[in-house]
């Protein structure tokens, strides 16, 4: 479907506040342009895309892989007729109408906008910090701690609150003890979360400590303490450091144009989803510095498209997307890659998994070859993989990818060096070429395949 010249509404971020206001402005005829994020402030799907299982969300009695759930509420948006803009947002002008908004390098007209742009992991900025980042230090557990170096070591998490402590139990899957640093004397997780990790015996709770700084060689070897009350140091042997101190909601596109408050926070009417500026609305974390909870986010998400649509129709602004079909085709379960084996492998297919299909094009084809490293519970591997594929399908069949799952293949992930995911490697004739660590843009994948194409003529 063409877009029009100007959009009803454009939401900004995607995450459960994104895409559930998606869910609500498509189902209303609006045709709503959603932006989804890439990096900037994080990843489509929002903090929810770095958890594993979601015990606490509605209508999932068993729980739900926290990817899992944002797969779902992405599909269930599309299928309604969003139309999903995958980069980040770089501009955003309110202070005229339409309002403005840029996205890879196209200028977005807007009638409206809903901001959804979420909250960041905050970092502690220590000595060592940049130096050990990747090689020993993470901001996200679920994505790095099933990496082979972590496997039956010490690692530490840094928080007392509901993420620290459980990410602080999901690393007991993977390493040898974990040590969980809280700077006061008690912890601030709910009860639920924090008897589960009192009582577990594979995790030490140090109390009234704060992390100074850490060291290593050429990976992290251990962390620094000082006690709060008394000020002595000691030092703690750990082979993971892992981030779980809280957020910083990312208002940078908007700072000077809509009010927040003390802490950065987007300012809105009590209980509603309005800003400062009409016809510009917010919702999740952006403007949450109390709750910060997926279904808490969700319903934001629903108040603010409830909110453009009675706006844009009290000043007979929206322009109603007539349905050829009153109901959209279903969406089905998410599909899933199969592992490769004698029987299934193709040496022509795209895209394959498995240590069969890497060893049979490593060795045979001709092709530039992407190796993409990820773990089930990684959100970004989620984000990057349909990115990785899309460059193959632009490529029209140049280059080949491979998956590799480093929880059913530990020793290749070794092998090859991995420390995080998503890794991505790119081979040409048995050769390294170049490593990606992290969710990068689509751009800097395919030149790189191009840059080992023969010129056409």
């Amino acid at each position: 479907m063409s877009r029009p010249e100007i959009e009803n509404l454009v939401i900004v971020g995607s995450g459960p506040a994104g895409y559930t206001a998606a869910i609500y402005a498509a189902r209303a005829n609006l045709n709503p342009l959603l932006i989804t994020g890439f990096q900037d402030g994080g990843i489509p799907g929002g903090q929810l895309m770095t958890t594993t299982h979601v015990e606490n969300f509605p209508g999932f009695p068993d729980g739900i892989l926290g990817p899992e759930l944002m797969d779902r509420m992405k599909a269930q948006a599309e299928r309604w007729g969003t139309t999903l803009v995958l980069a980040d947002a770089t501009e955003i002008d309110l202070s005229q109408r339409p309002f403005q908004i840029k996205a890879d390098g196209i200028t977005h007209l807007a009638q409206s906008v809903i901001l959804a742009t979420g909250a960041s992991a905050n970092r502690l900025g220590l000595p060592q910090e940049e130096r050990f980042w990747s090689r020993g230090i993470s901001a996200c557990a679920i994505c790095d701690g099933a990496t082979p170096q972590f496997r039956n070591q010490a690692v530490a998490v840094v928080g007392g609150g509901d993420s620290a402590c459980e990410e602080a139990v999901y690393l007991t899957k993977y390493g040898d003890h974990v040590h969980l640093i809280v700077r006061s004397g008690q912890l601030r997780a709910s009860k639920a979360m924090a008897d589960r990790v009192l009582a577990n015996p594979a995790i030490t709770v140090h109390w009234q400590r704060q992390l100074v700084d850490c060291s290593g060689g050429d990976w992290l070897e251990a962390i620094t303490l000082s006690d709060t009350q008394s000020g002595t140091t000691e030092e703690l042997a750990v082979k993971g450091l892992f981030y779980a101190i809280g957020h910083t909601p990312n208002t940078r596109l908007v700072q000077g144009q809509l009010e927040v408050d003390s802490h950065g926070y987007l300012v809105t009417q009590p209980g509603r989803p309005e800003t400062s500026i009409e016809g510009v609305f917010a919702a999740g974390d952006v403007a949450d510095a109390e709750w910060r909870q997926g279904i808490t986010a969700a319903g934001s998400g629903c108040q603010a498209a409830l909110a453009a649509e009675r706006w844009l129709s009290h000043h007979n602004l929206a322009v109603e997307v007539k349905r050829q079909a009153l109901e959209p085709q279903t969406v089905g379960e998410p599909k899933h890659t199969a592992e490769s084996d004698e029987a299934n492998y193709n040496a022509d297919a795209l895209w394959q998994k498995g240590s069969y299909a890497l060893r049979k094009l490593y060795h045979d084809s001709d092709k530039p070859l992407l190796v993409v490293y990820t773990s089930p519970t990684c959100g970004p591997c989620h984000v990057l993989k349909p990115q990785l594929k899309r460059v193959l399908e632009e490529l029209d069949g140049a280059a080949q990818g491979v998956e590799i799952d480093i929880e059913a293949d530990q020793a290749i992930a070794q092998q090859a060096g991995v420390t995080g995911t998503p890794t991505v490697q790119l081979f040409f004739r048995k050769e390294l070429k170049e490593q990606f660590k992290g969710v990068k843009q689509r751009s800097a994948f395919k030149a790189a395949i191009e840059s080992l194409l023969p010129v056409s003529v």
